[in-house]
């Protein structure tokens, strides 16, 4: 498995890692609210400090588990 950590990857792969992690449901992310319907808020923005190298994927997620699922 590629190491997930912003050391180890450039901006284009930390932006097919994030597409690759959200289609997980089965359609593609592009225009696609789903999250935002489930309640879980938009999607376009939160990880951009991961795809920015400003947080590792790890930190991005442990803050949305302790945020009960909601995205700001």
């Amino acid at each position: 498995m590629q190491s997930l950590l912003i050391k180890d990857t450039t901006r284009e792969e930390r932006i097919r890692i994030v597409q690759q992690g959200l289609n997980q449901c089965g359609g593609a992310c592009d225009f696609c609210n789903g999250c935002d319907n489930l309640g879980g808020g938009s999607v376009d923005s939160f990880y951009d400090p991961y795809i920015n190298g400003e947080k590792e994927l790890r930190e991005l997620n442990e803050e949305y588990r302790s945020n009960s699922g909601m995205i700001h």
